[in-house]
């Protein structure tokens, strides 16, 4: 399976999870995006390019993150509540804890349950495709 029909698989499995899931990336470490999808119906708040700034951004501050690890422990994910929506981000590492790709999650504002969804249906899910990430990655870093 391509790489890019993989990502979106993985995007569209996520929005399935509860209906206050607005909008799901993946972005590489650089913060390129590599697939994206939306709730039907749903207007963004960003255009194309303000959403590629914001995956560019999210990138850089995982790796400031993850610099701080050793001291705090690893980052499970990273929440941003603002006046019209939540964001998330999910950092994928590598074994060692070398940074791959970022989630890029949005919720309604006012989801409640944004902590419980990412913790007990997103995370997981990231775990389980985790290592097929990353052997992606490696297979594209010697072509």
């Amino acid at each position: 399976m391509k790489q890019e029909q993989k990502f979106k698989e993985f995007c569209e499995q996520i929005l399935t999870f509860d209906s206050s899931i607005r909008f799901v990336g993946i972005a590489d470490e650089h913060g390129s995006i590599l697939a994206v999808l939306e709730r039907k119906g749903l207007k963004p708040l960003l255009n194309p390019e303000e959403r590629s700034q914001y995956a560019i951004t999210s990138a850089t501050r995982q790796y400031t993150r993850l610099r701080w690890q050793y001291l705090l422990g690893n980052i499970e994910y990273a929440t941003s509540v603002y006046e019209k929506l939540i964001r998330a981000t999910v950092p994928i590492t590598d074994n060692d804890n070398r940074f791959a790709y970022v989630i890029l999650l949005s919720f309604d504002a006012g989801t409640d349950k944004f902590h419980e969804i990412i913790k007990n249906k997103i995370i997981p899910l990231v775990q389980k495709s985790k290592n097929d990430f990353l052997e992606m990655k490696k297979a594209l870093e010697f072509v």
